[in-house]
């Protein structure tokens, strides 16, 4: 019996196994960079004007601008506003599509209803105000107009 002296030839040497130990090597370093420069150009300071913000311009317009508010807080006093304006129907409106919009909120969304509704009883009186409820953030409003009242 002859054994033959063939050999197999060798796998995994050829042009595919570098280009694939390139790409393992220089994937990760570009999706790093591509990942640091995406988080650098997104426009965290709120400013809409200001839609390119670069790292190191955010120290310095922190240290110009005055203390930020939190989103509840903003979106309660335009609420606050809006209902003085308008009718406590419409801000609960603006209300619930805030909190849909930016889930965030949700947590935030009883303390809002309610003080709405404490503002609601100022300005219309409580039978009124309690003719706009509807279950925004469950009943927080009517809690809200009923506190006020009692």
């Amino acid at each position: 019996m002859k054994h033959s002296t063939y050999q197999q030839p060798r796998r995994g040497r050829g042009p595919a196994r570098r280009i694939g130990r390139t790409l393992a090597l220089v994937l990760p370093v570009v999706l790093v960079l591509s990942g640091t420069l995406a988080v650098t150009r997104v426009n965290w300071s709120g400013n809409p004007s200001n839609s390119v913000l670069t790292a190191s311009d955010a120290t310095l317009s922190d240290a110009k601008a005055p203390a930020a508010r939190a989103p509840q807080d903003v979106l309660r006093d335009q609420l606050l506003t809006e209902l003085q304006e308008k009718n406590p129907g419409l801000a609960l409106t603006h209300l619930q599509e805030a909190v849909n919009g930016r889930p965030s909120l949700a947590k935030h969304c009883v303390s809002i209803a309610r003080a709405l509704g404490r503002a609601a009883v100022q300005v219309y009186g409580p039978t009124r105000a309690q003719s706009y409820a509807r279950p925004v953030c469950d009943t927080a409003f009517a809690t809200g107009v009923a506190a006020a009242h009692s």
